[in-house]
C-alpha cells in the first residue's frame, strides 16, 4: 500500500510543492497569473493523454516495464523544468512531466483490480488516498522552503530527487502482477478496440468521469488558492502552507472515513448520498464568498468540509467501474486517470478565467459538483425505484 500511494501520489506531489512557487514563477518569467496557472492544466492535460497511451501497454508489457520507463522520464522532464527559459517551454515541459507521471498512477490502479474487486478495492483505494494526502499536509511546506531558500527552479530539482528515489524502490519492490499468459497482444488496433468496448458501456463511462468532476473541486480550491488566499487576504507564504496542510488532513480524513464506511455500506449508496452534500456545501460555500459573511474564517471552515468530502467519490466510483472491466484492467484505469486529470485539468483553470478570486473558484465548484449530481442521476440507476446497483 505505501509503495502503491507513493506511486499514485507522484503527480499530487509534482502540484504540490510547485504550488507556493507560482506567483513567484509568474514574476521570475514575466508573465500572468492565469500564464502560470496553465503550467498547472498543462501537466494535467498531458496526465490525462499520457495514462491513455501507457494504460494498454501495461496490458501488454505487464505493469512493472512502463512505470520504470516513465519515472525515469518524470527525472529528465523535472531536471529541464529547472532550466525553462520561458513560460513557453515550461508549460510544455509540465505537459511532457504529467505523461510521463500517468505511468505510476496507472498502473498502480491496475495492480489494485489484478488483485481485488468491489468493495475490497474501494477500500484499499481509500487506504491509498492515506499516503497521496500526505502530499497537501507535507509537500507546499517543503516546496515553499526550497523555493525561499534556492528559488522556484530548485522545486523541480527535488522533483527529480524524488523520481530518482521512487524508480529505486519500484525497481526492487514492485511485484508483476500480470503474468504473461494474462497480457493483450497487439498494438494500436488492440488499444483502440479496448477503448471502444468500454465506450459502449454507458455506466462505465458515467463512473468513469465522475472521479474527475469531483477531483475538479479539489482542483479548482488547488489552482486558485495561492492567489485566492496570499493575495486576496494577504496571508503570507507560511500561513498559506500552513491552512493548505489543514485542508490536507481534511482530504485525508474523508478518505479513511471512507475507507471504514464502505465496509458495511455499499459504495454506490456512499456516491449518491456525498454528491447532494457536496453540492449544498459549496452552494454556501459561493454564497460566504459573494457577501462575505463571516469573513476568511467562515470561508475556510465551510472549504475544509467541501474538501473533506471530495475522496468519498473518486475510489468508490473507480473501483465500481474497474469492476466492469478486469479484462482489460489497465486499460480501464487509464480511461477512468485520463478522464479524472482530463476534467479536472480543464475546470480547474477556469477559476483564473472568471477573475481567480473566492467568487470565481466557488462557482467553478459549484459547476463541477452540479455536474457530477447530473451525471449520476441521468447514466447510471443510482437514483432509480429499481436501481439495485449490480456493479
Amino acid at each position: 500500500m505505501l509503495l502503491l500511494g507513493l506511486m499514485c501520489a507522484l503527480p499530487a506531489i509534482s502540484t504540490d510543492i510547485y504550488l507556493p512557487s507560482l506567483p513567484d514563477v509568474a514574476r521570475d518569467l514575466n508573465t500572468s497569473a492565469t500564464a502560470a496557472q496553465l503550467t498547472m492544466t498543462a501537466m494535467m492535460i498531458g496526465g490525462a493523454v499520457g495514462q491513455l497511451v501507457i494504460g494498454p501497454l501495461s496490458d501488454r508489457f505487464g505493469r512493472r516495464k512502463p512505470v520504470m520507463v516513465g519515472v525515469a522520464l518524470h527525472v529528465v522532464t523535472s531536471l529541464l523544468c529547472a532550466i525553462a527559459p520561458a513560460i513557453i517551454p515550461l508549460i510544455a515541459l509540465r505537459s511532457m512531466q504529467g505523461f510521463f507521471n500517468a505511468s505510476a498512477t496507472v498502473v498502480a490502479m491496475a495492480v489494485i483490480r489484478d488483485r481485488f474487486v468491489g468493495a475490497d478495492a474501494s477500500r484499499l483505494m481509500s487506504r491509498l488516498m492515506l499516503v497521496i494526502g500526505v502530499a497537501p499536509l507535507f509537500a507546499p511546506s517543503i516546496g515553499g522552503v526550497i523555493a525561499g531558500q534556492a528559488g522556484w527552479r530548485a522545486v523541480f530539482v527535488a522533483l527529480a530527487v524524488f523520481g530518482v528515489v521512487l524508480w529505486l524502490v519500484v525497481w526492487r519492490r514492485l511485484p508483476e502482477t500480470l503474468p504473461p499468459e494474462r497480457r493483450r497482444d497487439g498494438g494500436l488496433r488492440t488499444a483502440l478496440s479496448g477503448y471502444r468496448a468500454l465506450l459502449r458501456d454507458r455506466h462505465f463511462v458515467a463512473l468513469a468521469v465522475m472521479p474527475g468532476l469531483g477531483v475538479a473541486v479539489l482542483m479548482s480550491y488547488v489552482v486558485a488558492s495561492p492567489f485566492v488566499l496570499r493575495e486576496g487576504f494577504g496571508l503570507s507564504e507560511h500561513q498559506f502552507s500552513l491552512l493548505f496542510a489543514i485542508n490536507g488532513v481534511g482530504l485525508v480524513a474523508g478518505a479513511q472515513v471512507n475507507a471504514a464506511l464502505v465496509r458495511r455500506v455499499a459504495p454506490i449508496r456512499i456516491v449518491r448520498v456525498v454528491l447532494p452534500l457536496s453540492l449544498a456545501l459549496t452552494t454556501v460555500l459561493l454564497v460566504l464568498a459573494l457577501t462575505g459573511v463571516g469573513g476568511l474564517w467562515a470561508l475556510l471552515v465551510v472549504q475544509w468540509l467541501v474538501l473533506a468530502l471530495v475522496n468519498f467519490v473518486p475510489p468508490n466510483a473507480s473501483a465500481l467501474a474497474l469492476s466492469r472491466h478486469g479484462e482489460v484492467a489497465g486499460t480501464a484505469a487509464a480511461f477512468i486517470g485520463a478522464s479524472q486529470a482530463g476534467v479536472s485539468g480543464l475546470v480547474s483553470p477556469l477559476s483564473g478565467l472568471l477573475g481567480g478570486d473566492a467568487v470565481a473558484m466557488a462557482v467553478v465548484m459549484v459547476g463541477a459538483s452540479v455536474a457530477a449530481l447530473l451525471v449520476l442521476a441521468l447514466a447510471t440507476p443510482a437514483y432509480r425505484r429499481d436501481g439495485a446497483w449490480t456493479g
